[in-house]
């Protein structure tokens, strides 16, 4: 399985909050909330999320999505709900001891091994969605194979961001880009 990174940003980098203030557990983010997904973006999240195979999820990430997509019913028509719900789910985390969302294995040690054993299996994608830390340390141990971003046309001004100020440079070789008629950019990028 290639492993893929989906994240939503903002044009000046920030990934904090997307979906809402309450949705950071670190306290209130009161610039949450600016991903606004029009029609075509929300078809594209959708296509990659009938890709996944897997997801891997740092702790943060892990419980915002548990909290939500894991106690909603089945709405019947989401490819994001049947996919959470039905693949399974790895969680990168040495403080997770009960995970309770179905089909989820924690990955307490030799994190970077169990994450190149899963990439070593037949199937298409192993997924990660938003998850920053996660993300800048899976980039910089070389375990990225394509990245999507979904540029949102909103400068946020705060916020954690999804590439640090400080690191080693890297070239990106990209795939795709397109636009959506809100403004939404949405490019894939392979590390290169």
């Amino acid at each position: 399985m290639k492993l893929t990174t989906t994240t939503q940003i903002s044009v000046d980098g920030v990934m904090q909050g997307p979906g809402g203030p309450e949705e950071d557990e670190r306290g209130v983010f009161e610039r949450g909330g600016w991903a606004h997904f029009d029609n075509e973006a929300g078809k594209v999240m959708d296509e990659i999320y009938l890709r996944a195979d897997a997801f891997l999820f740092g702790r943060r990430t892990y419980e915002i999505f548990a909290g939500s997509w894991g106690t909603w019913d089945d709405p019947g028509d989401s490819p994001i709900w049947t996919a959470l719900n039905t693949k399974p789910k790895y969680v990168a985390s040495t403080t997770l001891t009960d995970p309770r969302w179905t089909n989820t294995t924690v990955l307490a040690s030799s994190v970077a091994a169990a994450i190149r054993e899963l990439k070593a299996r037949p199937g298409r994608e192993l997924q990660v969605h938003g998850c920053g830390a996660l993300f800048r340390w899976l980039l910089n141990n070389d375990l990225v194979d394509e990245m999507n971003l979904f540029t949102f046309p909103v400068i946020v001004g705060q916020g954690t961001r999804l590439f640090p100020d400080t690191g080693r440079e890297r070239a990106l070789e990209l795939v795709s880009s397109r636009a959506t008629p809100s403004g939404v950019t949405i490019q894939v990028y392979r590390p290169s």
